[in-house]
């Protein structure tokens, strides 16, 4: 089973990072942010990946292209025409396909872009901005077990701001730091979807996350897997940062690999 990553956007709340290259590419842990989405799912056994690019989407080629190098020692015999011999080959069982879906086109028109990829087969789809340490198996397994259209993993992101009870004078009879479970359940990526949620898709500017996936609702065809674990997007420096501290401190939730 495929699983397909949306990489083409801007990224401009990020805009630090992101005007020298994709948001995917920003690293955590000195590793684009898009192999540790990779490495989850590889995790579970699904090591074939359709990539969406757009904004700047050579870099993403070329990381793949230079894969080894990145991640292997390397002699370059000059005297033999630049010979490169690769030592301790540290790779990954995957397959990618990198595909440059358009600079401007929106999430639903990338995914139709690459529909003659899919096989017209299920397939996984999660943005390349999000890291969770959702059980992928279970999710699948959960899709299956309800066979509608569309299953979104469904998250209740962390609160920002601490709640405030404000009485009519002015003064604050209560305060409390916001809890998650304060929060409402939003749409958080991974989702496994059926070849004809793709007829929804109207054309480029079509935005998945509304016509589609409302229009699957209606007609009672979309699902929510709740996962009550982690998950964090990198939308901005801030939420990279955090990312990056966990990474370091050795407690990232979402490295479930070994």
């Amino acid at each position: 089973m495929k699983v397909v990553i949306l990489a083409g956007g801007f990224g401009t709340r990020i805009s630090e990072e992101s005007h020298l290259k994709p948001k995917p590419m920003v690293e955590i842990g000195e590793k684009p942010i898009l192999w540790h989405i990779m490495k989850l799912y590889s995790h579970y056994g699904f090591d074939e990946f359709v990539i969406c690019c757009g904004y700047k989407q050579h870099m993403i080629k070329e990381w793949f292209a230079h894969y080894f190098l990145y991640n292997s020692d390397v002699t370059f015999d000059l005297t033999q025409g630049n010979r490169r011999i690769i030592h301790n080959n540290i790779s990954e069982p995957w397959k990618v396909t990198v595909v440059d879906t358009g600079l401007r086109t929106m999430t639903g028109g990338r995914i139709k872009r690459i529909r003659e990829y899919l096989n017209e087969e299920t397939f996984m789809l999660t943005y390349g901005d999000g890291v969770a340490d959702v059980n992928i198996r279970e999710l699948l397994a959960y899709h299956q077990s309800n066979g509608k259209m569309a299953t979104i993993t469904a998250a209740q992101p962390s609160g920002r701001f601490g709640v405030l009870d404000i009485q009519d004078d002015g003064s604050i009879s209560n305060f409390k730091e916001k809890k998650k479970e304060d929060e409402g359940w939003i749409n958080a990526g991974f989702m496994v979807l059926e070849p004809e949620i793709l007829n929804l898709v109207q054309d480029d500017d079509t935005i998945f996350e509304r016509y589609p996936l409302e229009e699957a609702a209606r007609r009672g065809q979309l699902n929510a897997y709740k996962h009550t674990g982690f998950w964090q997007c990198m939308d901005t420096l801030s939420e990279k940062e955090k990312l990056e501290q966990m990474w370091q401190s050795g407690s990232a939730p979402w490295k479930v690999w070994n």
